[in-house]
């Protein structure tokens, strides 16, 4: 079951507070575990605040102001983007034909400068799966599985991402329960 490119979405019984009501894209996907990053928590922190950090300046309020999500619990000071093939940047990965994920400082000046890919999400951190435990989690009904949507990850609003990935297999998550029963 390749799970690269797929929505993990949070079931309402998810009891860990990182992943509660959470969507998480998942860019790789083996043997060896996962590593996904959440793509509906929003940070304290502009992109602006993160370009200054870096020392990067940006004369583009649209960009300043874009928001910065939360990632993952995982190396929270690490920033990754999620883009559409767009450029060759230092340090990228091919998710699919159409989402790249890249964490080389190039594509945030690119970006800066209003060079960069059109659609992005910038995440803080990330998050990880050890071998088999996704699969543990999908028997414990902590998930639901969706094919990813561009629409859902670079369009929505970050509110309305959790019940959009869920819509995608034909759930109306919001009205189930937050809770498993055993017959």
């Amino acid at each position: 079951m390749g799970l690269t490119n797929h929505f993990l979405i949070a079931m309402p019984g998810m009891r860990d507070p990182s992943f509660r009501r959470g969507v998480a894209y998942l860019c790789q996907y083996g043997e060896d575990g996962a590593m996904g990053l959440l793509i509906n928590r929003l940070s304290e922190y502009r992109l602006g605040d993160v370009l200054a950090q870096m020392n990067i300046k940006s004369e583009l309020s649209q960009i300043s102001d874009a928001p910065v999500l939360i990632g993952g619990p995982v190396q929270p000071e690490r920033g990754f983007v999620l883009h559409a093939p767009h450029g060759e940047w230092e340090s990228s990965f091919k998710i699919s034909e159409r989402i790249c994920v890249t964490t080389s400082r190039d594509i945030l000046v690119a970006i800066a400068e209003g060079h960069g890919p059109r659609e992005v999400v910038v995440t803080l951190g990330y998050s990880g799966w050890s071998q088999g435990q996704i699969e543990t989690e999908l028997k414990e009904n902590s998930w639901l599985t969706a094919a990813a949507d561009e629409r859902i990850l670079f369009s929505t609003p970050l509110e309305q991402r959790w019940e959009a990935a869920a819509a995608l297999v034909g759930v109306d998550i919001a009205s189930l329960t937050d809770y498993a029963g055993h017959a």
